[in-house]
């Protein structure tokens, strides 16, 4: 971790320096190097997530972060933007102020806006691990992918039948950081399509014999190609582009581009549902549709969200063996601007998903001076004057807010990825869920002593990446039967997750 106040001092002290140093990262070096006068067209108007390193030359913790940081390029090459900005230099002075660097280093996380316009940007404050942060941006790469399902799948092969599409078949129930990035490759060539080997008509459809398959229909009348190649980025690039070229870095919306490849990979025959199928039941929209199709709301009229003072009350909606996720905001005082900010964000967000009548888990604001909050922040060693959790102890996991802006774009995001399932969760320390309530001793808080364990996924637990209507309880998408992300170690010892797979 970089030291904030000794870094601040630095920063103010670097127009008294001679000359700018030499910048740590070399040319051969994964890490994009970015300057202010490329910032916006790599960056900012980039169709991926970026992670953005603010550094000094001379800065030691930078030096120390450079082999995690180099490291995590290489995870991410093909998935996001892996990038450093060079402060010592003059020219790029003005862009590290106007993004609000006082430490070095700084990294920021820059995620573009789903239809266009200006990308959120959050500060990273996670551990300067390589895993650490191939994770964190992972869990920001924007979903384009259309969860195809059998009652489904006549509407997503129907609509606009002579436009490509692809149909990923796996046994998975939630979308690879590698999927993603294809989908974003594609986005408004090819419309790129996951199933589960649960679907039983969409497998017999395509004849799909083993998972995972991908199946590309180039359009028209055109018949389903089945490929056979490795699972990697490049080649599966390589094979789309046979019914479209891809788009460039930016912007994701762009006129669809033909082209078609002289070189086909091997065919298989499988004939796909007749698109003059109709369904009874209207087809689920994929997590893009509902991101774009979603209109503005207004929210004068939202009401605050419902307050828990008593650790009995707690227990009761969010800490029992059977509670579902509950969204819980712990402020010291409601009057405080961060405080007032993160409500309002919260309130404003349970406004919108009442308004388009999504059932959503539950929002609670908790004062600190709640004996049962106290505990449980100490229980999971938060110590913020504003501290946004979502819990789920039936499950026995939480996630944290961690980004320094409490306004509403950053907390929406956040809000949608647990709604999306996607993105790492906690394991809850023991003694946080009570048995029961009837159980629990009147006077009773979440255990005071337990002692927080340290972080861990639970890989096992896979889950639906695009849910259409989540239950109230937020478990809708949740699933028990996922496969377990493969892991790799790198030479120090350090786990990491490999993310170039399907």
């Amino acid at each position: 971790m970089h030291h904030p106040t000794l870094c601040a001092v630095a920063v103010a002290l670097l127009s008294a320096l001679p000359g700018a140093q030499a910048s740590i990262y070399t040319k051969k070096s994964p890490v994009l190097q970015v300057d202010a006068k490329n910032y916006d067209k790599l960056i900012a108007k980039s169709s991926y997530t970026s992670i953005v390193e603010f550094y000094a030359p001379w800065c030691g913790h930078c030096k120390n972060l450079k082999p995690a940081y180099e490291k995590a390029a290489k995870n991410l090459e093909g998935l996001a933007n892996v990038a450093a900005v060079n402060c010592d230099e003059e020219a790029n002075k003005p862009l590290c102020g106007s993004m609000g660097v006082q430490g070095f280093p700084t990294l920021k996380i820059v995620r573009p806006k789903k239809g266009g316009g200006k990308p959120m940007v959050q500060d990273y404050q996670g551990q300067r691990t390589a895993s650490a942060i191939v994770e964190a941006v992972v869990q920001q790469i924007n979903n384009y992918v259309v969860k195809v399902e059998d009652k489904s799948l006549d509407k997503f092969l129907g609509d606009n039948k002579e436009s490509p599409k692809a149909i990923l078949f796996t046994e998975k129930g939630t979308t690879s950081a590698l999927l993603k990035s294809i989908a974003i490759d594609f986005a408004g060539v090819i419309t790129i399509g996951q199933a589960r080997n649960k679907e039983a008509k969409a497998v017999e459809t395509f004849s799909i014999e083993k998972f995972p398959t991908l199946v590309l229909l180039p359009g028209g009348d055109a018949p389903a190609i089945v490929y056979d190649g490795e699972l990697k980025k490049e080649a599966l690039v390589k094979f789309l582009s046979q019914a479209g070229q891809p788009n460039p870095s930016s912007p994701v919306k762009g006129e669809k581009k033909s082209g078609k490849a002289s070189d086909k990979p091997k065919e298989k025959k499988a004939k796909p549902a007749s698109s003059s199928s109709k369904t009874s039941s209207a087809a689920p929209e994929s997590e893009t549709e509902t991101a774009t199709q979603e209109a503005p709301v207004i929210v004068e009229t939202a009401l605050p969200i419902p307050t828990i003072n008593s650790p009995e009350k707690l227990i009761k909606e969010c800490l029992t063996e059977k509670s579902h996720t509950c969204v819980l905001a712990f402020v010291s005082s409601a009057d405080d601007e961060p405080a007032k900010k993160a409500l309002a964000s919260l309130s404003q967000l349970a406004f919108k998903h009442a308004q388009s009548k999504r059932q959503l888990f539950p929002f609670y604001e908790v004062p600190k001076s709640n004996s049962g909050a106290a505990s449980l922040l100490k229980a999971l060693d938060l110590t913020g004057a504003v501290e946004i959790v979502a819990i789920n102890a039936r499950r026995g996991w939480w996630r944290h807010y961690d980004a320094a802006d409490f306004g509403h774009e950053s907390v929406e995001s956040w809000i949608d990825a647990i709604r999306m399932s996607e993105g790492v969760k906690k394991k809850l320390p023991e003694g946080i869920v009570a048995i029961s309530v009837e159980e629990q001793p009147a006077a009773a808080a979440p255990e005071e002593q337990a002692e927080p364990t340290p972080e861990a996924t639970e890989p096992g637990k896979s889950e639906d990446a695009t849910p259409v209507t989540p239950e109230a309880s937020g478990d809708a998408a949740e699933d028990s039967t996922g496969s377990t992300p493969t892991q790799t170690t790198d030479p120090t010892g350090e786990p990491e997750t490999a993310h170039d797979e399907l």
